[in-house]
């Protein structure tokens, strides 16, 4: 190069055209694609094929990360179950820990109806964040004295109750309106024209407490230890 030349200035780069990549494809993203579509679409809207034009991805690229509908529904209860707030175990006893599990659990589901008949069938294996939750309540229960052979009979018959209240905070104010037949039921209807709650709570909710307290106290000195 000549002593008096001006040194050479690499060209600029170009910048790319188009638009930004999209967010990589990973479990989060599937999660979220599974529960928005079950939420448009119900459940049996949920096919690998209609996730993967959620997701604007290829099929392809949609099971390099999950190999079948199984796998995304593993996704999507290890999702909901992470959010299940079990840390009154760790801090409360035992008919407090079991409220506030309870409520949680209710108000998750209860917006996710059309998942409920599908996790409540659905095994835990291989789903870390289930397994995790219900490794928290189990140590809760046997903390408290429960012989560990009961402990599992209690949790389910809590969760059928939970579900089955999941699905009345999504009740129609009036399910219970016997209408014209209101004469010939004259008990039914009063019961209904009367029912109140002075705590100002919806009548799912009022429901729900009376439902939990009634099972905690038929299971508490069934298998708690006496004081």
């Amino acid at each position: 190069m000549d002593g008096n030349s001006a040194p050479e200035q690499s060209a600029p780069q170009r910048r790319r055209a188009g638009r930004p990549p999209r967010a990589l494809l990973g479990p989060e993203r599937i999660t979220q694609g599974a529960l928005k579509l079950i939420g448009r679409d119900g459940y049996k809207g949920l096919t690998m094929s209609a996730l993967a034009r959620m997701l604007s991805v290829a099929p392809s690229a949609l099971y390099n990360h999950v190999s079948s509908k199984q796998d995304v529904l593993l996704l999507v209860e290890d999702h909901l179950m992470d959010m299940v707030d079990v840390s009154g175990f760790a801090t409360l006893g035992w008919e407090d820990a079991v409220r506030r599990w309870a409520h949680s659990y209710r108000d998750i589901f209860a917006h996710h109806i059309p998942l409920i008949p599908v996790i409540a069938l659905l095994p835990v294996t291989n789903a870390p964040k289930t397994v995790r939750m219900y490794e928290a309540v189990t140590a809760g229960f046997a903390d408290a004295g429960w012989p560990r052979g009961n402990i599992i009979d209690a949790v389910v018959a809590l969760e059928s109750f939970i579900y089955g209240s999941a699905y009345d905070v999504n009740a129609p104010d009036n399910i219970f309106d016997s209408g014209d037949l209101a004469e010939t039921t004259p008990q039914f209807a009063g019961a209904v024209a009367a029912r109140s709650n002075t705590l100002g709570h919806s009548n799912a909710d009022a429901a729900f407490a009376v439902g939990l307290d009634a099972m905690i106290s038929g299971l508490a000195p069934r298998w708690l230890p006496r004081a």
